[in-house]
C-alpha cells in the first residue's frame, strides 16, 4: 500500500476552495429600463390597438377594391323581397328617419367601423330607417367621392340592410343616404303577438 495521506474533502468542497478567490464580474445592463410611467402608455398603446384589431375582425365589411361611384350619382340598391311601394317610399324620403351617421372627416378605415357598429346600434334599437351622410367629395383629388363609393360598396354586404337610396335634397341630397333597416328579431315576434291577437 502506497504512503501519503488521502483527502476527505468532497468534489464540492474542492470546487468551494479553488473559487474561493473568484468575484463575479459585473454586467452592465445593455438595455435601459423605461421608467414605469413609459411602461404604461406601452400597455395603453398595445391594449387600444389590440381592441381596434378585435373591431375589424367582428367588422363585416370587406376591404377589397371598390367600385368608384360619380360625385352626382344616386345610389340605389333593394333587396329582393323588398316590396316596390315600400322602396318608393324611401326614395322618396316619405318615412321618418330615427338616426343618422354623418361620415365627415372620417377616414375609410374610420367610416368602415362607424358604419358597421352604426347598423348593429339601429338593429339593437328597432331602428328602421335611417340616414348616412357621405358626402359627394366633388372637389376631392386624386380619389373624388370616396366614402360614397365606400358606403355604395360596403351597405350591400350588411345583411340586415334591405334597401338603400340617394336622399333627397332637403336630407342631403346625392351626398347622403337613407338606408332601411330589416325588422329585429323582437319587433318581429312583437308584429306577430300583435297580428295573432287580431285575429
Amino acid at each position: 500500500m502506497l504512503g501519503g495521506s488521502v483527502s476527505d474533502k468532497s468534489d464540492e468542497d474542492l470546487f468551494k476552495q479553488m473559487m474561493g478567490d473568484v468575484t463575479p464580474i459585473q454586467v452592465e445592463k445593455r438595455v435601459a429600463l423605461k421608467s414605469d410611467k413609459a411602461n404604461t402608455e406601452t400597455l395603453r398603446e398595445r391594449r387600444k390597438a389590440a381592441e381596434q384589431e378585435e373591431l375589424s375582425e367582428s367588422n363585416e365589411l370587406s376591404g377589397e377594391f371598390i367600385e368608384p361611384v360619380d360625385p352626382l350619382d344616386e345610389l340605389a340598391f333593394q333587396r329582393p323581397g323588398v316590396q316596390h311601394g315600400v322602396y318608393k317610399k324611401l326614395r322618396l324620403g316619405k318615412y321618418a328617419v330615427e338616426a343618422r351617421l354623418d361620415l365627415h372627416r372620417h377616414t375609410v378605415e374610420q367610416a368602415r367601423v362607424a358604419l358597421d357598429q352604426f347598423i348593429k346600434d339601429c338593429i339593437a334599437n328597432d331602428i328602421r330607417c335611417a340616414l348616412v351622410t357621405h358626402g359627394k367629395g366633388q372637389d376631392r383629388r386624386p380619389q373624388p367621392a370616396l366614402l360614397k363609393s365606400c358606403v355604395a360598396h360596403w351597405l350591400p354586404q350588411l345583411k340586415d340592410v334591405m334597401a338603400f337610396h340617394s336622399a333627397q335634397k332637403h336630407h342631403g341630397g346625392v351626398g347622403a343616404t337613407y338606408v332601411m333597416l330589416r325588422k329585429s328579431d323582437r319587433k318581429r315576434q312583437d308584429n306577430l303577438e300583435r297580428h295573432q291577437k287580431r285575429h
